[in-house]
C-alpha cells in the first residue's frame, strides 16, 4: 500500500498541483497580505533559480502562508504527519507542496525526500527552531538546516516574520488585523559539502545570528505605523 510520503510526493508532482498552488498564492496575497498590511523586504533573495533552503522564524500557523508571498516559486514544506491523516486535506496540503514528517523522531525518510527536492533545484522551507516558539529572541537552532546545506550545497536564506504571533497565537481561531512584516536575508553558503559536526554547529550558529538580524528588522517594521 502506498504510504503517506509516497502519496504526497506523487500528488505534488502533478501539473494540477501547481495550478492549485498558484491559485492559493494569489488568494493569500490578495486577502491576507491586504488584511495584515504586510511589508516585504529582500524578495530578490528568494526569487532566484536553483535550490534554496528557506530558514524561517516560526511563531504562528500564519508563517507558512506569509512565506508564499515572498517568491513566485512553489515552496516545499515539512508538515506534521497527522495533518495528512484525512485523505482530502492531505491531498490539498500535498498540492501546496507540503510533505509529512514525524515530529519528535529522526525521520530519515522525510530527510531523504528533502535532500532529493533540493538536488532537483526546489525551494524548501525549514523552521530551524523546530516547533513554534514565542517571543522576540531566536532560540537554539538545530543542525537540520546545516545537514541539508552540507549534503546538497544549497544556500540558506534566513527569513524573519514579525506580527504573526500577535495576529494568531496558539488557541486563536480568527486572526487579528495586526501589521505583519517579512524580511529575507542575503543567502548563507555552506563552507563545503560534507561538513564535519563542528563545522555544522558553527554554520547553525551563523544561521541563528542571521535569523535574529532579519527578525529584528521585521519587528522594527511592524513598530512603525506610519509606513
Amino acid at each position: 500500500m502506498e504510504d503517506l510520503q509516497q502519496r504526497a510526493q506523487r500528488i505534488a508532482a502533478k501539473r494540477a498541483s501547481m495550478r492549485v498552488y498558484r491559485t492559493v498564492r494569489r488568494i493569500i496575497i490578495m486577502v491576507l497580505y491586504t488584511y495584515f498590511r504586510v511589508q516585504r523586504r529582500g524578495l530578490e533573495h528568494l526569487d532566484v533559480t536553483g535550490p534554496v533552503i528557506v530558514a524561517s522564524i516560526h511563531r504562528s500557523n500564519l508563517d507558512t502562508p506569509m512565506l508564499a508571498g515572498m517568491t513566485q516559486r512553489r515552496l516545499r514544506t515539512l508538515s506534521k504527519e497527522s495533518l495528512f491523516a484525512n485523505r482530502y486535506f492531505g491531498t490539498f496540503l500535498a498540492s501546496l507542496g507540503a510533505f509529512p514528517v514525524r515530529r519528535g523522531t529522526a525521520d530519515r525518510e522525510a530527510m531523504r525526500e528533502a535532500v532529493k527536492m533540493l538536488e532537483a533545484g526546489e525551494q524548501l522551507v525549514v523552521f530551524p527552531e523546530g516547533a513554534r516558539q514565542s517571543g522576540p529572541e531566536v532560540g537554539e537552532v538545530f543542525d537540520g538546516v546545516s545537514y541539508l546545506a552540507s549534503r546538497t550545497g544549497a544556500p540558506v536564506v534566513a527569513v524573519g516574520i514579525a506580527g504573526t504571533e500577535q495576529a494568531m497565537p496558539p488557541g486563536v481561531r480568527l486572526p487579528r488585523p495586526v501589521r505583519v512584516a517579512v524580511v529575507a536575508a542575503e543567502p548563507l553558503h555552506p563552507s563545503s559539502k560534507r561538513m564535519t559536526r563542528p563545522q555544522m554547529s558553527q554554520f547553525s550558529e551563523q544561521v541563528r545570528l542571521r535569523l535574529q538580524s532579519v527578525f529584528d528588522q521585521a519587528q522594527a517594521l511592524t513598530a512603525r505605523p506610519g509606513e
